[in-house]
């Protein structure tokens, strides 16, 4: 999975339930809220003062090392 900007929260979650962890992590406790099923990752990052470029390049990484296994 590539991580942008522009993706829904739910849908990480969805593709991988251990990215949770990431966001939970990064402050944002909004994973189990109703929104998140269609909040970016911007506008989350936004609302939650967390830089949203660094938390895209942590779950990407996070997917890439996923792949490597």
């Amino acid at each position: 999975m590539n991580v942008t900007l522009e993706t829904v929260i739910g849908d990480i979650v969805d593709r991988d339930e251990n990215t949770a962890d990431i966001f939970l992590e990064s402050g944002m406790h909004c994973i189990t809220c109703p929104v998140s099923r269609m909040e970016t990752v911007e506008e989350a990052a936004m609302v939650h003062g967390v830089d949203a470029d660094e938390l895209v390049a942590r779950l990407n990484r996070y997917f890439a090392e996923k792949e490597k296994k």
